[in-house]
């Protein structure tokens, strides 16, 4: 792997978050690298969104540092982190729902980067990320007539339309068909392998995890219990009795053969 490649693009050193008396996420650490893929796993309120929250400048922590590129980003607004280069697609995406496709696309690309192409540029730049994710016949579509998978895509779109360095995915999978979901695994690993995105993806469809991420991230009540590759997470006694519970060894086991794919 080239000098290039092992670049760190975020750090997260001892993240701690509370909101009232309830600890959120507690002394977080955590590496990204370009290019690299990471499913960030755990229980439902282990912290993975709030997590994903602090990263991109929704909510502040309460102590602890976030780095980007070297860069201190703590108390940066949402709208400055995304023209740093940290994308965000979410769990129940927020679009506009009177405007077209494309014109929710072109939001990304003439207000999410630092510097905005001209708008006939800004066209092609936006048809551009709905082909890669396949949406490239809806173009002129109100997207308050889409489905929620094709929301969801225009929210991708949209995330990659404001060039990051670094994507936040909230739970992509949710409601998907085995079909469906492994048509999107293919569509981020294309995003990595064409664009040289990093992923940072939180989900709780063990298989897609598995099968696809370089890097598995654990949290339990808000703190990392476990980092390692899908097949060194499969087997560690304390994911799978926090993560799944008793019993969850052999559901585990019969998935690896899916991890091994990737």
């Amino acid at each position: 792997m080239s000098p290039q490649s092992e670049e760190i693009l975020l750090r997260c050193c001892e993240v701690t978050k509370r909101f009232g008396g309830l600890v959120v996420l507690w002394e977080v650490n955590l590496e990204v690298r370009r290019g690299s893929l990471i499913g960030l796993i755990g229980p439902n309120g282990a912290g993975k969104t709030t997590l994903l929250n602090v990263i991109s400048g929704l909510l502040q922590p309460d102590s602890g540092r976030v780095e980007f590129l070297g860069r201190l980003i703590n108390g940066l607004p949402a709208h400055a982190v995304v023209r740093l280069g940290i994308g965000r697609v979410l769990q129940i995406p927020r679009l506009f729902p009177h405007l077209t496709v494309e014109e929710n696309v072109l939001v990304g690309v003439l207000f999410g980067r630092r510097k905005p192409p001209a708008r006939e540029e800004a066209q092609e730049e936006a048809r551009k990320f709905l082909t890669l994710v396949g949406l490239e016949g809806k173009h002129r579509e109100r997207v308050g007539k889409l489905n929620t998978q094709e929301k969801r895509l225009v929210d991708l779109a949209r995330a990659l339309a404001t060039e990051p360095r670094m994507l936040l995915v909230d739970e992509l999978m949710s409601g998907l068909s085995l079909v469906e979901m492994e048509r999107y695994t293919t569509l981020l690993r294309r995003i990595r392998e064409q664009l040289g995105v990093a992923i940072l993806w939180v989900e709780h469809v063990m298989e897609a995890i598995l099968g696809t991420v370089d890097e598995v991230v654990v949290l339990d009540h808000g703190a990392v219990i476990a980092q390692g590759s899908p097949a060194e997470i499969a087997q560690d006694p304390l994911v799978i009795e926090a993560y799944l519970g008793t019993g969850a060894r052999e559901v585990l086991g019969a998935h690896m053969g899916y991890a091994g794919s990737s």
